[in-house]
């Protein structure tokens, strides 16, 4: 065994149930029992370790404080250990990876976010392919330095940006996509990285954000959108900031009702944010009429960012600044990556 450690922490999630043989029913694995499962792992030689959640957590349940106990065991386990390997259910994994994207800053080591479509105990699984590659990425090292040093997600062949993620199918293996960022590798035969695509690393030391505000909300239009309903959402208490899903670049309705709404909103203190429906595209209020009025009234673009890293960054801002002012401008800047400059 070489000197590579990686931690794989499991949260929950379908990677890791196995079929009971005296009940025939699914329950969860120890991972610590992981070379028994996937005997496989045994020639890469690593020296692998495993945390797990208790209880496991089911990834329609994660919540912020989840995202904040996982940073903070990577960041209490960060020098013991070449990388870490996430384990997490794929319904809001893109939440997860966009949120431990912010909140672990000065990241100089791989953290690889996986799951599965298939539990690890059925023929047919998925996982065990996703699992041994997210190890091997994580510990991947070039002249001694870990080639990749950012939040990841693999899935099915594909190592994307976290916070660029986005899950579009809940059937195929091939679940996620990244519709505004190239992959950072590909896996075939051998693995692929396209080191021009990955964080460079920093050397700085390790911090995490541990604030999150988790008052945001989410307003998504369409065709025959009704004014009470838009005003319900828009008035909701206690709300601190709305993430507005608009249409193609940015585009909303132009009738009165609907921008006075917004208008109002704003004026007494709600922060509204500019999202596409769209998979991939950007943001670009002003283009066309019907969004230039949404630039007049002050909604803010989210560029080309994914609705999971503009719900998670807003999070923190929201808990890390108290005027408006700050938490945009703070809000609009990329930190890990997720919007292109």
């Amino acid at each position: 065994m070489n000197d590579i450690s990686i931690l794989t922490i499991y949260t929950g999630g379908t990677i890791g149930m196995v079929l009971n043989p005296e009940t025939g029913s699914l329950v969860p694995f120890d991972f610590h029992n992981v070379y028994k499962q996937i005997p496989e792992l045994e020639k890469l030689h690593y020296h692998i370790d495993a945390i797990s959640f208790d209880p496991l957590i089911d990834s329609s349940d994660i919540q912020p404080k989840h995202w904040i106990e996982i940073a903070t065991i990577i960041k209490d386990n960060y020098e013991s250990y070449d990388g870490f390997v996430v384990l997490h259910g794929s319904d809001t994994m893109a939440y997860t990876a966009s949120a431990l994207s912010f909140i672990l800053t000065n990241l100089n080591k791989p953290v690889i976010i996986t799951g599965s479509q298939l539990p690890l105990g059925v023929l047919r699984t998925d996982g065990r392919e996703n699992f041994i590659s997210a190890i091997e990425i994580a510990a991947a090292k070039e002249d001694e330095t870990p080639i990749v040093t950012e939040v990841c997600l693999y899935f099915e062949n594909t190592l994307y940006r976290g916070n660029r993620t986005f899950k579009y199918n809940a059937e195929n293996f091939n679940a996620f996509v990244s519709g505004n960022y190239p992959p950072l590798a590909e896996v075939g035969v051998y693995i692929k990285f396209h080191k021009e695509n990955i964080h460079k690393p920093n050397f700085k030391r390790l911090k995490l954000r541990t604030k999150i505000d988790p008052r945001v909300g989410i307003l998504k239009i369409f065709p025959g959108i009704q004014p009470s309903f838009v005003k319900a959402i828009l008035g909701c208490k206690d709300m601190r900031a709305i993430v507005l899903e608009s249409f193609g670049s940015g585009n909303a309705l132009t009738s009165d009702w609907f921008i006075n709404e917004l208008k109002d909103s704003i004026e007494r203190g709600l922060i509204i944010i500019n999202v596409t429906q769209c998979i991939g595209g950007s943001v670009e209020m002003g283009k066309y009429e019907t969004s230039r009025k949404l630039l007049e009234i002050g909604v803010v673009s989210a560029k080309d960012m994914t609705l999971s890293s503009t719900i998670t960054k807003m999070m923190i801002c929201l808990a890390e600044e108290k005027e408006n002012k700050a938490i945009i401008d703070k809000f609009t800047k990329s930190w890990a990556g997720e919007i292109t400059e």
